[in-house]
């Protein structure tokens, strides 16, 4: 049975700033400038930014501010990854010569500082201070009534423009004897207030992975259960592989490229090979994805038009409604926070302002927070492939980087790919600790079309990971040392003896 949220000092911390249970919807506006549906990231992004620039805002949330990234994605599951990366650290003290007795894990304890940290951060999105920056903040289903109206309890609110944020959720397994509430999805996992001492991972996605991997260190016996023959397989084979190492390190058995069966008591029936095996546990976690929320908004009476991913944009983000745009998980393949943040810059430059952004022209970078994460931005090989680009790719392995031997972890490498013939780069990945800080530096570089030569001239500090930057531009200068090249140099340098 599924466990309902823990009610403690911190859930009532939380539920004061994004739900306070003595809020009264303010009396609408006769017409507002941009009417927001979806108190997540990308919602409060475009709320908050709107209102600073002048604008007259609306902003309608149906459950509580915050959205995925506070309540159950980011937040809540690197408060538990860090627990894990504690755990596991003292596990490791003896590398660097530190006898500690053996500790242990007090989950609850664990959970208790999952649900502090929620609240601690969840005053930034607190319904009272978007209120004191002037907008209008309104609790409810959102349903549109028309294509510049939608509605909220009793109230109709008019629009200049609006955006749908409403972002996404988690997707059922749709297999057969699994039934709604006998799982754990991200929405209810962090409710634990017992560590499992078995749990099965449906999904061997960035999700899946990095709480498998968290979990595993804190001592459950955990099962990775996926129909993908390897993990996270939307990365760089090797780099997929570096991961994969790790967490059958940590303990994690992975069962890959299975064909998933049915469901049974706490548990699934795989097949593989011909063989048929049971995998059960306290506790199922299911991880495949997740699916956009669209469902309750009328969509048909606002002209907007929807698919299987979500609400349609085009690259400016409008629907098919022009006065109407979308932002984040509902209309997004990439569903990150900080590509709702982006998206939601977008829109208020292309919905207030008339700009022309973009979407296609953002770079993305994405990050997966496992030991070690695994980090990319761009393009990989594959994909470079298949639009005939033709590229040079120069890698650096960590064991090569000096900080990396001094902390005793080495693992993985840094990879970019430079269309060839030029120094321009179109893609990158980073397997090893820290990569999602790492990949900033390249993320920059094609933002603003900085290519090798220039990053060669950048003096990074030692001794820092960020030194296989310049690793890596040092393997970019030799690249252009011909034989013709090298026959000149060595003559000037003869005439100059």
């Amino acid at each position: 049975m599924i466990l309902p949220e823990p009610s403690d000092f911190y859930a009532e911390v939380l539920s004061g700033w994004t739900r306070p249970c003595d809020w009264r919807n303010p009396p609408p506006a006769p017409r507002y400038n941009l009417v927001v549906i979806g108190g997540g990231p990308a919602g409060l992004v475009c709320a908050a930014g709107a209102a600073g620039l002048g604008a007259k805002v609306a902003l309608i949330e149906k459950y509580r501010l915050g959205g995925d990234c506070l309540h159950f994605g980011c937040v809540p599951s690197k408060s538990l990854i860090r627990a894990g990366a504690a755990a596991n650290a003292v596990r490791k003290a003896s590398t660097f010569g530190l006898d500690l007795p053996a500790s242990r894990v007090d989950f609850a304890a664990m959970m208790e500082r999952l649900r502090r940290t929620r609240a601690i951060m969840g005053e930034v999105d607190s319904a009272s201070r978007f209120a004191r920056m002037g907008v209008d903040v309104f609790f409810g289903p959102a349903k549109f009534s028309g294509p510049d109206s939608v509605s909220v309890g009793d109230a109709q609110l008019r629009f200049s423009r609006a955006v749908i944020a409403t972002g996404a959720t988690a997707k059922n397994p749709d297999l057969p004897g699994f039934a709604e509430g006998s799982y754990f999805t991200n929405e209810t996992i962090f409710n634990l207030t017992e560590l499992p001492r078995r749990l099965v991972v449906l999904g061997a996605g960035p999700m899946g992975c990095e709480l498998s991997q968290a979990f595993a260190r804190l001592g459950s016996e955990v099962h990775l259960v996926s129909r993908s023959s390897s993990i996270l397989p939307r990365e760089e084979p090797e780099a997929s592989r570096v991961v994969h190492d790790r967490l059958t390190r940590d303990g994690v058995i992975c069962h890959l490229g299975v064909r998933l069966k049915h469901g049974i008591d706490r548990g699934l029936v795989v097949e593989k090979d011909g063989l048929e095996m049971a995998i059960c546990g306290e506790a199922i976690l299911v991880a495949t994805g997740r699916r956009a929320n669209v469902d309750g908004l009328n969509l048909l009476a606002a002209e907007v038009q929807c698919d299987s991913n979500g609400v349609i944009v085009d690259d400016y983000l409008r629907t098919t409604n022009r006065r109407i745009f979308a932002a984040g998980d509902v209309c997004s393949k990439h569903r990150f926070t900080h590509a709702a943040d982006a998206m939601a810059r977008c829109v208020i430059k292309n919905a207030l302002f008339l700009g022309r952004s973009r979407w296609s022209s953002i770079i993305i970078p994405h990050s997966t927070y496992t030991d070690p994460e695994l980090a990319s931005v761009g393009m990989n090989e594959s994909e470079a492939a298949e639009k005939g680009i033709a590229i040079r790719t120069l890698r650096v392995d960590f064991r090569d980087v000096d900080r990396a031997v001094i902390d005793d972890d080495t693992d993985g490498f840094a990879q970019v790919h430079v269309r060839s013939g030029t120094d321009k780069i179109i893609g990158a990945t980073i397997v090893g600790a820290t990569a999602g800080e790492l990949i900033a530096e390249v993320t920059l570089a094609m933002a603003e079309r900085i290519g090798m030569r220039k990053l060669a001239t950048v003096v990074r500090p030692y001794p820092t990971r960020s030194l296989v930057f310049s690793k890596l531009a040092d393997a970019y200068q030799r690249t252009r040392l011909t034989p013709t090249s090298a026959r000149i140099l060595r003559w000037f340098l003869r005439q100059r003896r």
